[in-house]
């Protein structure tokens, strides 16, 4: 496979699902270490992509003050309008990180009055804009790549809430496997949400259906909604439907 083919590769994958692991590029690619290596930092230089330990995060997904280019962001407005109807007065929303839980926050009406609670920094402070609904975030240790607070307490802190309705920002889908993930500190807390939540929705664009990382969040029984760009109708979508989650 030639470098710019490698690469084209390597942008793809980071664009569904955020992050990429250089162990996992190798094993795909079938190249060695030092040539993913190559490739990564000069994708980090021409401003792709950020190079971290181990691996490479989306730029877009990394939340800076500047405005950022949203990856997908026609199909995460669609999702995060279908999301809303979900939403009612007096709720309390539990809610995880990513761009498109931060369309669907942008996406709030300004009449709405329900409690927020988040553990991503960057979805905070988009609340925070918001004028009626009440806003709590959980802080404790955070995890720089992802943007949330993980750990002991964050997971202690959830158990503690009874929440409505939880909103994952999903990282691979499938009707078999359930959701899946990359980072184990991640996982911990996105399953003490569930627990903490009547019901579950999974936010995730099309690209992400079918898809499997190496760790489990949940099954397909715990997800409650499945939100997507497409129509509900949609062919791809009919093994979600008779693993019984709902599509929205």
């Amino acid at each position: 496979m030639l470098k710019k083919e490698r690469q084209a590769f390597i942008i793809q994958q980071i664009n569904i699902h955020n992050k990429v692991l250089s162990a996992d590029l190798c094993q795909h690619l079938n190249v060695s270490e030092d040539t993913i290596r190559r490739d990564l930092q000069e994708l980090a230089e021409e401003g792709k992509l950020i190079k971290v330990h181990g691996g490479a995060l989306s730029s877009s997904f990394h939340f800076t003050l500047q405005n950022n280019n949203i990856y997908s962001l026609p199909q995460k407005q669609v999702i995060a309008q279908k999301a809303l109807s979900l939403i009612k007065d007096g709720m309390i929303v539990l809610l995880s990180g990513g761009t498109t839980i931060r369309e669907l926050i942008k996406s709030l009406p300004p009449n709405l009055n329900a409690t927020f609670i988040t553990i991503s920094i960057p979805a905070a402070l988009e609340l925070l804009e918001h004028p009626t609904s009440e806003v709590i975030f959980i802080g404790n240790k955070l995890s720089k790549s992802a943007q949330i607070a993980v750990g002991a307490e964050v997971i202690e802190k959830l158990k503690s809430i009874k929440a409505d309705i939880c909103f994952i920002g999903t990282n691979s889908i499938d009707a078999k496997e359930g959701i899946t993930d990359m980072e184990w500190e991640i996982i911990e807390v996105k399953k003490a949400m569930i627990a903490a939540s009547q019901q579950v929705i999974s936010l995730a664009i099309s690209e992400k259906l079918n898809s499997v990382q190496k760790l489990k969040v949940c099954e397909p029984s715990a997800i409650n909604y499945l939100v997507t760009e497409l129509n509900p109708n949609d062919q791809s979508l009919e093994a979600y439907k008779k693993a019984g989650i709902t599509v929205l």
